[in-house]
């Protein structure tokens, strides 16, 4: 996880401020952190956030979180098998740490044989606690994190999901769901700016990749 950490800290920190400039205290910044634990969630709720809550606030943040989070659902499919024989108990907690980072660590990991489950916590549990802690320096320092693009950090997690990619290419004919769902997801991007972009291109992959597992035989 040591390459990813660097842009999970810089992104964490960015929550920190947001939140401090949005009036939650450094406690309710830090809970949500540890609790929700979904960057790009947290990110969005503070753009929805309000002084005076109402019910159709809370419902629509609510919505939000579970569209931009939806991706999860495909993600968790596809290690049911490895998960299926450990405890439920186990499985809960692997599930509460499970992320977009510690899935793609997990699924390269099986492609080579693995099978401890070990890897997919010791992955969770890492960006966990990069992520809570450095949701602080962020709260305090405020809007000198504002802005990883200045800086070029954000894209340490391209290039880290990129390269962990690269080992698991089987053909042109395997990756076709990948571009698929690449071309979708900017599609969707460029016609209806948001998080959506990133449901359209999970289902429109799962698709193609189901087509093609079809026709196959």
């Amino acid at each position: 996880m040591l390459p990813v950490l660097p842009g999970v800290c810089v992104f964490a920190s960015a929550f920190g401020a947001a939140a401090g400039q949005k009036g939650l205290t450094l406690w309710q910044a830090i809970s949500m952190s540890a609790f929700v634990y979904a960057g790009a969630s947290q990110m969005v709720v503070l753009e929805l956030w309000r002084e005076t809550w109402s019910l159709s606030t809370l419902l629509a943040i609510m919505a939000v979180t579970a569209t931009v989070n939806a991706r999860m659902i495909l993600m968790g499919a596809s290690i049911q098998p490895w998960l299926a024989p450990a405890p439920k108990a186990q499985n809960a907690i692997n599930l509460f740490f499970f992320t977009d980072a510690s899935w793609l660590i997990g699924t390269r990991y099986r492609a080579q044989g693995g099978s401890d489950l070990g890897t997919l916590f010791g992955a969770g549990i890492v960006l966990w606690v990069a992520w809570v802690a450095s949701t602080v320096p962020g709260f305090l320092a405020g809007a000198l994190v504002t802005e990883p693009r200045r800086y070029g950090i954000d894209l340490v997690m391209p290039i880290f999901f990129s390269a962990m990619i690269v080992p698991l290419w089987k053909g042109v004919r395997s990756a076709i769901p990948w571009m698929v769902a690449g071309a979708v997801a900017l599609a969707v991007d460029a016609l209806a700016p948001g998080y959506l972009f990133i449901v359209a291109g999970a289902l429109a992959g799962a698709l193609a990749g189901a087509l093609l597992g079809a026709a196959d035989g």
